[in-house]
């Protein structure tokens, strides 16, 4: 049986709004964007879904770009076009039988275009919990194989025959 390709499209901006802990402001922008690229690399690393994160650029001058940071495809959209439009016409473009698409915002109007197409949503809210449990459970699956690793003595990798020589060797015997 071929397992289908999942991909999650991510609303940047909607997710980074929808974390408690932010605090808008224009400084931390970029500081956020950072941390949200770092947390979906790591994400797309723990679940084997290929992330694609999209961010409004609809105030500001210029052309669409598209660019790859830590493993992850992230687009500016281009002027006059909001993060929903570009995500829009995205699913619409890659949605395959082959490919489950998620898309991952907190717009109800988008959640439902984008579901009408055949895509998947998450809320955001939903996204940072996956996010903050995938990190829970590396963590915990980290420590886990550190301590066996710890446990993993010679004397317990040894036969008995061996270790009565090692032993008798030790007493000068």
């Amino acid at each position: 049986m071929v397992r289908r390709e999942e991909w999650l499209v991510v609303d940047g901006y909607n997710v980074i709004g929808a974390d408690p802990q932010v605090r808008w402001n224009p400084v931390s922008l970029e500081e956020e964007r950072g941390k949200l690229i770092r947390d979906l690399s790591e994400y797309q690393a723990m679940t084997g879904r290929r992330v694609f994160l999209v961010f409004d650029a609809h105030q500001t001058p210029g052309a669409q770009v598209e660019t790859n940071q830590e493993k992850i495809a992230i687009y500016y959209t281009r002027r006059e076009e909001t993060a929903d439009e570009f995500i829009e016409r995205f699913v619409k473009k890659y949605k395959s039988p082959h490919r489950s698409i998620y898309v991952a915002t907190s717009d109800y109007l988008e959640q439902r275009m984008v579901f009408g197409q055949g895509a998947y949503r998450i809320s955001s809210r939903e996204l940072l919990e996956e996010i903050r449990l995938a990190k829970k459970n590396l963590s915990e699956k980290l420590r886990k194989e550190k301590n066996e690793r710890q446990r993993n003595t010679l004397e317990e990798r040894l036969n008995g025959e061996i270790k009565q020589k090692l032993e008798n060797w030790r007493r000068k015997k």
